[in-house]
């Protein structure tokens, strides 16, 4: 949210038969919209992220149907492979969106 220039709440909407607030937010490089479930359960149905710093400014779509709340959180306990190694985030190469070189708004990255 640091980088947030502008929000809006656009109104409430349906996603898969869902009411929902829709939210609206901009950022210099990225814009993204979320639609919550309105009441008591109050979970992310939908999410559009636009990336204005790419040609033709792409669009990814991701809908939320069915939440597995009762699950528990062990279930989600990171076992590493036998063989694994831990390597640090800096040390890898071209983990952005874009690949190296790519150029953006007539400037190289």
């Amino acid at each position: 949210m640091a980088d947030v220039i502008e929000m809006a709440h656009v109104g409430q909407g349906v996603i898969d038969g869902v009411e929902c607030e829709h939210l609206a937010f901009r950022s210099a490089d990225t814009d993204w919209q979320i639609w919550i479930e309105t009441g008591a359960r109050p979970i992310p149905r939908k999410y559009v992220i636009t990336s204005k710093a790419v040609t033709a400014a792409p669009q990814y779509t991701l809908r939320i149907k069915d939440w597995k709340t009762e699950v528990a959180a062990d279930a989600f306990a990171f076992n590493a492979p036998q063989g694994a190694k831990k390597v640090a985030l800096g040390d890898l190469a071209d983990t952005d969106e874009l690949p190296r070189g790519t150029v953006t708004a007539g400037a190289k990255k």
